[in-house]
């Protein structure tokens, strides 16, 4: 149920906490795809915030689980579409921060060169490595 007809509020029913979006970025950025390894983030967020928003990032369609072929017991999580399409929104709040907070951050020089100068070609090897977990 969306608040308002407001766009931005509209993407906030779907991402407004933080949780959220460091799960997204963790499955695009940095390929995690377990409840494990996305625990094991440096943020340290709690099982039941982390099993929350994975059902709320699954019933926003913007990612989805199935079972590992490896291990039917754990799960495997993945963005969907709508979840890749958020992707350039990462890369601007990266921008954004090697801007803003340059010293204070852990942010590739490279990453961040490439967001500015190539942002077609970044997106497409991340779309790429995403889609292929060559990661």
């Amino acid at each position: 149920m969306n608040r308002s007809d407001c766009p931005i509020s509209n993407a906030l029913d779907h991402l407004g906490d933080k949780w959220s979006l460091l799960i997204i970025r963790d499955l695009a950025l940095f390929g995690k795809r377990s409840y494990s390894a996305l625990q094991g983030s440096a943020e340290g967020i709690a099982t039941n915030i982390l099993s929350s928003r994975l059902a709320s990032l699954e019933a926003s369609q913007l990612l989805t689980k199935a079972p590992d072929p490896a291990d039917k017991r754990r799960q495997i999580y993945r963005l969907t579409e709508a979840g890749k399409d958020l992707l350039p929104i990462l890369l601007e709040m990266i921008l954004w921060s090697a801007k803003h907070n340059p010293g204070d951050l852990a942010i590739p020089d490279d990453l961040v060169q490439m967001a500015a100068n190539d942002r077609a070609g970044l997106l497409a090897r991340l779309r790429e490595r995403i889609d292929s977990d060559s990661f």
